[in-house]
C-alpha cells in the first residue's frame, strides 16, 4: 500500500518529469565521476603495492645472498678459524697464569 509520502513523490515526478530527469542525470554524472576517481585511486594503489612487493622480494633475495655468502665465504671461514685459535690461546694463557699464581703462592707460603 502506498503511503502519503509515496503519493506526493509520484505526483511530483508526474508534474515535472523534465526536472526529475535532469536531477537523475546530474546524480548519474556525479556517481560516474566518483567511480572514475575511485578507479584511478585503486589503480594507483595497486601499482604502488606492486612496486612495494617487488622491492620487498628484492630485499629478501639480497639478504639471503648476503647471509649465504657471508657464512660460507673464505674470509668468514678464515675469521672463524682465527677466533678458534685465539680462544685456544686464551685458554692456555689462563692455565699458565693459574699455574704461575699457584707457584708464587706456594713460594710465599714457604717463606713464612
Amino acid at each position: 500500500m502506498l503511503t502519503n509520502a509515496d503519493i506526493k513523490r509520484i505526483k511530483k515526478i508526474e508534474e515535472d518529469p523534465d526536472k526529475r530527469i535532469k536531477e537523475l542525470e546530474d546524480k548519474c554524472r556525479t556517481a560516474g565521476r566518483a567511480m572514475i576517481e575511485l578507479n584511478l585511486e585503486w589503480e594507483s594503489t595497486l601499482a604502488e603495492n606492486k612496486k612495494l612487493k617487488k622491492r620487498a622480494e628484492e630485499a629478501e633475495g639480497e639478504v639471503t645472498i648476503v647471509k649465504g655468502i657471508g657464512q660460507n665465504s673464505p674470509e668468514m671461514k678464515a675469521l672463524k678459524e682465527e677466533v678458534e685459535k685465539l680462544k685456544a690461546d686464551l685458554a692456555r694463557e689462563k692455565e699458565d697464569r693459574q699455574y704461575d699464581n699457584m707457584v708464587h703462592e706456594k713460594e710465599l707460603n714457604d717463606r713464612r
